[in-house]
């Protein structure tokens, strides 16, 4: 990673990676995605980056209840991207569209498809298991289930991610089946 002293090559950069993705993204996905899995960032420009493309209304932020902000790019950011995409390499647009491209449904699933554990006092675990409506507070589906080690607990939340829309389509299917 070289040191940039214009970041409007980052900003663009930035826009380009919210807009291949395609869905909203925690701050924590985008300095994953950016910095951590792909190193198309030093962490402080790509915060620095953000700020910025924020305060000039090319990212929006979006917070719903209890949940943690998610920022995706604006039409303003769209426009301005449109006008600039060029000025990114050829190689690094290749690279984020690549990478979003083999991504973006795990991403997608990571925000809707939630499951968190807690222990009981009787030492086992009860596990939450919900999908939650794109772009919205609201759970379309919450289920909880009580396991007897962490381990089983650990199971189950990462088996859900794979298998929540087959169990809803059960679910649904199986109660309002006439």
């Amino acid at each position: 990673m070289e040191f940039v002293q214009d970041n409007t090559i980052q900003k663009i950069k930035l826009l380009f990676v919210l807009e291949r993705l395609e869905i909203p993204l925690t701050e924590n996905n985008i300095i994953d995605i950016c910095t951590s899995s792909n190193n198309w960032f030093t962490y402080l420009d790509l915060k620095e980056a953000m700020y910025q493309l924020i305060e000039a209304g090319f990212i929006f932020e979006t917070k719903l209840d209890n949940e943690e902000a998610r920022y995706g790019i604006t039409l303003d950011g769209r426009e301005c991207l449109s006008h600039f995409h060029h000025r990114i390499p050829k190689d690094t647009r290749d690279k984020i569209s690549a990478y979003a491209q083999e991504n973006r449904l795990n991403l997608k699933r990571s925000q809707e498809y939630i499951s968190e554990y807690s222990k009981n006092i009787d030492g086992s675990y009860t596990v939450t298991l919900k999908i939650k409506e794109p772009e919205s507070s609201s759970s379309l589906l919450e289920i909880k289930v009580k396991t007897p080690t962490r381990a089983s607990a650990l199971d189950t939340a990462k088996k859900w991610t794979k298998k929540a829309p087959q169990i809803y389509e059960s679910i649904y299917d199986a109660l309002l089946e006439q």
